[in-house]
């Protein structure tokens, strides 16, 4: 659970970064505006972290070969 709140906190902040700038430029109060929209995108992406990793799993194992085996010694 600790990676999904990292990587959602991450991923939140940038995004929050990039939209901010792209809806209202980067002049007076940007980091304030994406601030705000941090607070409300790093709650929603973490959520969407936790709905979403079921499927992850799934597309993971389906699409991904596991590593073979190691030799075993004699």
């Amino acid at each position: 659970m600790a990676f999904s709140f990292y990587m959602a906190g991450i991923v939140a902040f940038l995004m929050s970064l990039a939209l901010t700038a792209i809806n209202t430029g980067l002049g007076d109060g940007y980091l304030l505006r994406v601030l705000k929209a941090y607070g409300l995108a790093l709650p929603v992406g973490f959520l969407g972290v936790m709905a979403a990793r079921p499927l992850v799993v799934r597309l993971v194992a389906w699409t991904v070969t596991p590593p073979p085996a190691p030799a075993r010694k004699r």
